[in-house]
């Protein structure tokens, strides 16, 4: 069997950020600077933004059209979906989410965060902090994004002055700081000339920081593994029932967080049944230990009932099973959640009925504030929620794993997805009403 050294373990070659900030603050053209200069653009690419760009009478290429794909976002140019973008570096391949700043898509903003290691935040070096920046800082606290950049863009529009990025960069620094984000690096830019973007500004000698794509190749992005809990769900079950191999019984699946090692005693939840790892299969090769993100086929020395939505736990490390979660929200459907809303409820691999028993509270981004018991949440808002579930399910708080501790709620009529949901996450909230909602067969 492979050997697999420590740091081989703790090593990365993939970074996940997203940006963010308000309406017209360069975010499109912060990324299409980035794919440009780090020469990840196709030439039929380029091509087509030099043409577009020229029939709008723009003498220079327009690089947010790199982003900004779909026809509306070109006509009115701001961006409205998120827009996923893949390039890589001699250092690094990254995921890049470029997500809209307007109020109305908060929910995008949160979709393209909530994988995210490090979100990039702009601010217009003309206006300052805004509301929209912090409802930004918001989001990355509450998604705990582990590393956030802010970029004070447009610094050629304030004669690249040194005080006027220093007290932005205190503000916002104190503010985030404030809702517990863990890091801020503050890089002064101009996306739009390529200022400290790719390569070092000539124009700010006072800034000895790193550029943008030097902070992102570099940024420690690791799992670490003796603090993560393992956490397998069963997508599922392989049993190929061949000749060389007529008693194989595999359990596949994505390792959602931490380690699994061969010899390894696990517990299966919900059922609770416990046994050894007797391999691990990864792309048909047997391997002593396998990590997060890797799919791997877990074979068990004992016969036990495992099917789809399972999870394979190290039995030292075993969440508990519960029918209740409290969990903090961001409502994505246009339709609203209320409460005695009947859902879905979709946690892994694992997919079971649900009823939204109260409503705590929802979140005013614009000053943190709480409104008790609204009722109901309308698309984009955020706020607390307990939900029952009709059967147990092995949760994690969302601090401890962000795969584990998350879910969706789902419309059991047409299968649109309600709701992004947060185990645990929780800002202060009032006391919870007693559920009136009227009995119709889906209390648990």
């Amino acid at each position: 069997m492979s050997t697999i050294t420590a740091e081989e373990l703790s090593a990365t070659t993939l970074l996940r950020f997203a940006t963010a900030g308000s309406v017209d603050d360069g975010k499109s053209t912060l990324v299409g600077r980035l794919l440009h200069d780090s020469k990840s653009v196709l030439t039929d690419q380029l091509e087509a933004v030099e043409r577009v760009s020229a029939s709008r009478g723009q003498e220079a290429p327009d690089l947010a059209l790199l982003t900004d794909g779909l026809r509306a976002e070109r006509e009115q140019g701001i961006t409205i979906d998120v827009a996923y973008r893949y390039f890589a570096t001699p250092r690094r391949r990254f995921i890049l989410a470029d997500t809209p700043g307007h109020v109305q898509y908060t929910r995008n903003m949160v979709t393209g965060a909530s994988t995210a290691e490090l979100t990039v935040i702009l601010i217009d070096a003309r206006n300052g902090v805004v509301e929209q920046t912090r409802r930004h800082a918001a989001l990355a606290a509450l998604l705990r994004v582990p590393h956030v950049v802010l970029a004070v863009n447009k610094m050629d529009l304030v004669d690249y002055a040194e005080p006027v990025f220093a007290a932005i960069a205190e503000e916002f620094t104190a503010y985030a700081t404030e809702l517990g984000v863990p890091e801020v690096t503050a890089i002064p830019i101009s996306a739009l000339a390529g200022d400290n973007v790719v390569e070092p500004s000539a124009n700010m000698d006072w800034y000895g920081g790193p550029t943008v794509l030097e902070h992102l190749e570099t940024v420690p992005v690791a799992h670490d593994l003796s603090h993560c809990h393992a956490r397998l769900p069963v997508q599922y079950v392989i049993r190929p029932q061949t000749a060389e191999h007529p008693d194989y019984r595999g359990y596949a699946g994505q390792i959602a967080a931490g380690s699994f090692r061969v010899g390894e005693q696990i517990t299966v939840l919900p059922s609770g049944r416990s046994t050894k790892i007797a391999g691990i299969d990864l792309l048909g090769v047997p391997v002593d230990i396998a990590w997060t993100t890797q799919s791997v086929t877990i074979l068990l020395e004992d016969d036990i009932d495992i099917s789809r939505g399972d999870l394979l736990v190290p039995s030292k490390d075993a969440p508990p099973t519960t029918q209740d979660i409290e969990a903090t929200v961001c409502h994505v459907a246009d339709a609203p959640l209320t409460v005695g809303h009947r859902v879905l409820l979709k946690h892994g691999t694992r997919t079971v009925k649900a009823i939204v028993k109260d409503i705590p509270s929802r979140l005013t981004l614009d000053d943190l504030s709480l409104h008790p018991h609204p009722g109901q949440l309308v698309a984009n808002d955020i706020g607390r929620v307990k939900i029952r579930t009709a059967e147990p399910l092995p949760v994690d708080s969302y601090s401890d794993s962000r795969r584990t501790g998350s879910f969706i709620l789902i419309d059991p009529n047409d299968g649109t997805t309600l709701t992004a949901g947060m185990v645990g996450e929780s800002f202060a909230s009032p006391e919870p009403v007693k559920d009136e909602a009227e009995d119709d067969g889906w209390d648990f």
